[in-house]
């Protein structure tokens, strides 16, 4: 089966915690803390596959979580980092955050890798948080949870020379004669339901990938039919074969089809209406209408491209065309399919540190990726760590900001999972 979209869960593994230890050795009096950092957590990296071109695996499996950081230990041993989890994907994936809509990576290259979720840092132990008035402290930090996010992907095939046209035009025929592709082939429209790929030799050190995109009739921009599902897979060629029936066997008229293929193409992007282009004038083999209608062709756009008379049936003609389409590829260079994108200048805008509101039940909620962390981080069954978030907390603002919006004694302040009763 062909996949070209998904949407899929990544977690980056969480930090192990820091370890709470002392030192305790004979003829070692007071020895202080021993405990050991957290390992950081593994991170989700998405790695480009040539080797893959759909989607399917990620219909079965959402979920992708790296493994944790291992715990800290005694004796000032740290934890082990957790290994990063990477998921292949094929190249052409667009990963985008499910939520904004943000692009996060588009991996055009085999090999080429992004981290879409990284890990979390390991906790420190209690050796760090000495001090000449704390000789033995019972702080740590737990391990930082890993980043997660939904993601959706959508797939756009990488091929050299995309294959266009109406239902029926036999492009399906053409990719089957001229590759090892065999897709199905039926006397009827829509026989083709997803884009199919091919490699086309060209002597004994030539070739390309050809790719059939299937569903082109007049509104797929707008959604009608199947253009809308596949046109994007049209975006990364470089060279376009425009296949149309020239015998008019539909009874449509093949100039007509040409014209409203192209208007699709610039409606979608026009930029692809701009891309080098030539006309397969199909189905010569059935006589007299081709020729009638390959004049016709020729007339209206023979001084904008090449038009090739071939029967794709009957193997007529196709070695000419595939061999102009080697040659043109030669000519156009594989750096306009991805252009260089402008400089991009970053701008450092301070995230808000908290956010205070009332809560569904009239109590408080705290929000902020920073203050979170800190919680998400303090070992609360400790009352030195405790105090030390208080301390945190005090020092970022929050305690002025709780009081400024009017908390009161008794109520319930909650921050991520935890809930804390305020006392003054």
């Amino acid at each position: 089966m062909f996949y070209d979209r998904a949407k899929i869960y990544v977690k980056g593994g969480d930090g192990g915690n820091g370890c709470i230890a002392m030192r305790r050795e004979k003829y070692v009096p007071f020895g202080g803390p021993w405990g050991g950092d957290g390992g950081r957590g593994g991170d989700v990296i998405f790695k480009a596959d040539q080797g893959l071109n759909t989607l399917i695996d990620f219909r079965y499996k959402k979920h992708f979580k790296a493994d944790k950081g291992q715990n800290g230990m005694g004796k000032n041993m740290n934890g082990a980092a957790g290994k990063d989890l990477v998921v292949r994907v094929p190249a052409g994936t667009v990963v985008r955050e499910a939520e904004t809509g943000r692009v996060i990576a588009d991996l055009v290259e085999d090999g080429q890798q992004v981290v879409v979720a990284r890990g979390g840092r390991g906790g420190r132990g209690n050796v760090h948080f000495a001090s000449g008035t704390n000789k033995a402290p019972r702080i740590a930090e737990k391990g930082e949870p890993g980043e997660e996010r939904w993601l959706e992907l959508e797939l756009k095939l990488i091929a050299d020379v995309g294959l266009i046209g109406f239902p029926n035009a036999g492009k399906s025929t053409f990719i089957s004669m001229v590759s090892a592709a065999k897709p199905k082939i039926a006397d009827y429209p829509f026989t083709t339901l997803v884009p199919n790929l091919g490699v086309v030799s060209v002597g004994l050190d030539r070739s390309f990938v050809l790719a059939d995109i299937p569903g082109l009739i007049e509104g797929a921009a707008q959604g009608i039919g199947l253009g809308h599902e596949f046109l994007r897979h049209t975006e990364r060629t470089r060279l376009l074969i425009h296949m149309v029936d020239t015998a008019g066997t539909e009874g449509r008229d093949p100039v007509e089809d040409i014209k409203i293929i192209n208007r699709e193409l610039e409606l979608y992007d026009p930029k692809l209406a701009q891309r080098p282009q030539i006309i397969a004038a199909n189905k010569m083999d059935i006589q007299p209408q081709a020729e009638e209608n390959l004049a016709r062709i020729k007339a209206e756009f023979g001084d904008k491209y090449e038009i090739y008379p071939i029967s794709a049936a009957t193997n007529r003609g196709l070695d000419k065309i595939i061999i102009r389409a080697a040659d043109l590829l030669d000519q156009i260079p594989r750096e306009e399919l991805h252009p260089v994108t402008e400089e991009k200048v970053t701008v450092f805008e301070p995230a808000e540190r908290f956010n205070v509101k009332r809560d569904y039940d009239g109590n408080w909620r705290v929000t902020g990726k920073e203050i979170e962390r800190h919680v998400a981080m303090t070992y609360l069954e400790e009352e030195e760590s405790v105090e030390r978030l208080q301390r945190i907390m005090r020092l970022m603002g929050l305690e002025q900001a709780l009081i400024d919006a009017g908390v009161k004694e008794g109520d319930i302040v909650r921050i991520g999972d935890w809930e804390f009763e305020w006392t003054d």
